[in-house]
């Protein structure tokens, strides 16, 4: 069997996927992408192929130590979510090949079903009781939200009672018999993570997320030692070198992106570095059905893993939504908030490629926006 085509898709809201195609009819799909960085993944992307086209798409780790390796700059969002994309193809290929899905391929199953949350918000003083109750009539026991928006790296006593009582306004809605995470997303110095958190602990948040940003990391360990809050991060760290830091400083939630973090040949290595730090693995994923299917076949295969992210529904999605671009959305329902073990093979879902071709005929151009305080200095999103 030989790889005899690697295809890249740029489909709205905002992904990138990819199509690998053997001589022996075989397709594998991926989804390498950054958001807001899809066309330059696309380049990185048609490079790898170099290495890829005319080679055994079932030596998985081999390939993958190739598209990593083979060149004297290494790593990067860019190159490692192009690697992901592909690692996902590969992946997939060699599962239908064998006629068993990945999870399989990772040592089996070792759980049934898989506990998710949704997203809702929390940018700017909004209705996120409202989102959440939205949420919890889905079929959600657990729901993620900003804790702020546009926020200055030391907040005044106004700020953090404002976010304070949007985080207590969604508990009030879920109860105590469900979960509400808190994203930081990097918005905040050291200083105000130190000083925050510890407000929203009588709350009992899952987890807070991303408190200061991957750059400052090695001061994470300062604000993992003022808090009994489970401290949460990585969808901004690339792989098992770039975790390790944050382990050792006592992070309780690992948070690598499978279309991001080398994909799911170096995220399962992620999660049992983890294991031996005792933190739990619960996937960043605000992407596309091919990232979500890829999150869930490592989740059905870590013993160490707490619960997975999925975007069906999240605010992001303008003119296309993640279950459009499958043909059977059953295996990605969660009536009852958790997404149940399937055995299909592969990645488990197939895609409408006709779907996906006439999106790639549109593309999209998607960007983060641009943030300012009110003095007029650039803010983080």
């Amino acid at each position: 069997m030989k790889i005899i085509s690697v295809e890249t898709f740029l489909v709205p809201p905002r992904w990138l996927f990819c199509r690998v195609a053997t001589d022996d009819g075989l397709v594998g799909w991926g989804e390498p992408v950054v958001e807001g960085r899809a066309e330059t993944v696309r380049a990185a992307v048609d490079e790898l192929a170099d290495l890829l086209l005319g080679r055994d798409p079932r030596r998985v780790e081999d390939l993958w130590q190739l598209m990593t390796k083979a060149a004297f700059y290494r790593g990067g969002p860019v190159l490692s979510s192009a690697v992901a994309g592909l690692d996902q193809a590969l992946w997939d290929i060699l599962g239908r090949s064998l006629g068993v899905p990945v999870h399989q391929l990772l040592g089996g199953a070792v759980r049934d079903e898989v506990r998710v949350y949704g997203w809702i918000g929390g940018d700017e003083p909004a209705e996120v009781a409202e989102a959440a109750a939205a949420q919890v009539a889905a079929g959600l026991t657990a729901v993620k939200m900003n804790a702020a928006g546009r926020v200055n790296r030391m907040p005044g006593r106004a700020e953090v009672a404002e976010m304070v009582s949007r985080v207590a306004a969604v508990r009030e809605v879920l109860g105590d018999s469900r979960d509400v995470a808190v994203d930081f997303h990097g918005r905040f110095g050291v200083a105000a993570a130190r000083r925050v958190i510890p407000e929203l602990a009588p709350l009992h948040p899952l987890f807070v997320e991303e408190p200061v940003l991957p750059e400052y990391s090695h001061r994470l360990g300062d604000v993992v030692s003022a808090t009994t809050v489970p401290v949460a991060c990585g969808e901004r760290l690339y792989s098992r070198a770039e975790f390790l830091p944050v382990l050792q400083a006592g992070i309780a939630v690992a948070q690598p992106d499978l279309s991001h973090a080398g994909g799911i040949s170096e995220v399962r290595r992620i999660a049992s570095l983890a294991e031996t730090f005792d933190a739990l693995l619960a996937p960043h994923c605000p992407l596309g059905p091919l990232s979500l299917a890829a999150s869930l076949q490592v989740a059905f295969s870590t013993p160490n893993f707490l619960i997975q992210e999925q975007s069906i529904g999240i605010h992001y999605n303008v003119g296309a939504e993640v279950l459009d671009y499958v043909l059977d959305r059953e295996p990605l329902a969660f009536p009852d908030g958790v997404i149940r073990r399937w055995e299909s093979p592969g990645l488990g879902v197939e895609i409408d490629e006709d779907a996906v071709r006439e999106a790639d005929r549109k593309g999209h151009r998607w960007r983060p926006p641009v943030w300012r305080h009110d003095d007029g200095s650039f803010a983080e999103w």
